[in-house]
C-alpha cells in the first residue's frame, strides 16, 4: 500500500513567503526603469511640496487680509470716493471700509435683489442715493422678507430730504449669482450688479460699488436679534467671512510628499530584495 503521506508537501516544500514568489515571478527591473520611476517620484515630490509651500504662503496672506478687514469695519467712517477716486477702487483695498455718504434717497428708483439672511430668505433694498454733486450711489438699506417686498410695505422705513448714511463699502457683483443670472428686463435681481441695475434704472454717473447701510440708519431700523413687524429694511447683516482652510491643505500636501517618499523607499526595498534572493549585486 502507498504511504498516505507520500503525496503530501514536505516541509521543505511549503509554500514560500510573498517575497520569495515575486522574486521568482520575475526579474529586476532595468536601470533605466528604475531612474525613470525616481525621476517620477521626484517630480511628484518636489511638486507636492512647492504646492504644500504655496498654501503656507496664501494662509498668511488671507490671515493679513482679514486683519486688514477687520481694521476697515470697525474704524471710523470716511467719505465714500467720489468720481475722481472711481477709476482706483479696488477690492482688496477698498472692499468693507467703512464710509458715509450725504445726500438724498431716491426711492422710486428702489431695486430688489433676492437674499438669504440671518432671518431668512427675502430681498436686498438697493435704493440710488444721490449727493449734492449729482453723482449717484446704491445704498443698500437692509432686508426685507417676501411679505414685505412691495413699497408700500416697507415705507415706513423711507427718509425724506437729505441724510448722512454709512455703512460698507462693496464691491459690485456682476454676472449673477451661482447658477442664476440676472434678468434686468424680467427686474429679477440675483446679485448686486452695480453697472446693470443703473442701466436698467437710467441712473447717471453711478459709483462703481455701492453700500451696505449700518443699523440704526435713518432709513435702516435698528433691530437685535430678530426683526420686529415695523423693522424694514433691516440694515447691518452684512456677512464678513472669509474661508480659510489653506493650513489644512498645506498638511495634505505634505501627507502627499511623503508618501511619494514611502513609495520609492518600498520601491528601493523591495528592488534589493529581489537581487538578493537572486544572487545578484545591489
Amino acid at each position: 500500500m502507498s504511504d498516505p503521506d507520500h503525496h503530501r508537501d514536505s516541509p521543505g516544500s511549503l509554500a514560500a513567503s510573498p517575497g520569495a514568489t515575486r522574486a521568482r515571478r520575475r526579474a529586476p527591473h532595468s536601470a533605466a526603469f528604475l531612474a525613470a520611476v525616481a525621476l517620477v517620484l521626484l517630480l511628484l515630490f518636489a511638486g507636492f511640496v512647492a504646492l504644500a509651500a504655496w498654501q503656507v504662503e496664501r494662509r498668511a496672506w488671507k490671515l493679513d487680509l482679514i486683519e486688514r478687514v477687520d481694521a476697515r469695519v470697525h474704524a471710523a467712517p470716511v467719505p465714500a470716493p467720489g468720481p475722481e477716486q472711481w477709476p482706483q477702487v479696488d477690492a482688496a483695498r477698498d472692499a468693507y471700509r467703512h464710509v458715509e455718504v450725504t445726500g438724498t434717497f431716491l426711492h422710486d428708483n428702489e431695486t430688489l435683489v433676492q437674499a438669504t439672511t440671518e432671518l431668512g430668505g427675502g430681498y436686498w433694498v438697493l435704493t440710488p442715493f444721490q449727493r449734492d454733486d449729482g453723482t449717484i450711489v446704491l445704498v443698500n438699506r437692509g432686508f426685507v422678507p417676501p411679505a414685505r417686498r412691495s413699497r408700500e410695505a416697507h415705507a415706513a422705513g423711507e427718509s425724506e430730504g437729505p441724510v448722512t448714511v454709512t455703512g460698507l463699502l462693496r464691491v459690485s457683483e456682476p454676472d449673477g449669482a451661482f447658477m442664476r443670472d440676472n434678468d434686468p428686463e424680467g427686474d429679477r435681481w440675483y446679485s448686486r450688479d452695480v453697472a446693470a441695475i443703473a442701466m436698467a434704472r437710467g441712473l447717471d454717473n453711478a459709483a462703481p460699488y455701492f453700500i451696505d447701510a449700518d443699523a440704526a440708519q435713518p432709513s435702516v431700523p435698528s433691530v437685535s436679534g430678530s426683526a420686529p413687524p415695523n423693522a424694514a429694511p433691516v440694515g447691518g447683516l452684512t456677512v464678513i467671512a472669509f474661508h480659510n482652510n489653506h493650513l489644512v491643505y498645506a498638511l495634505t500636501w505634505l501627507v502627499m510628499a511623503l508618501m511619494m517618499l514611502g513609495v520609492g523607499v518600498y520601491v528601493v526595498r523591495d528592488e534589493r530584495e529581489l537581487r538578493r534572493r537572486r544572487g545578484e549585486p545591489d
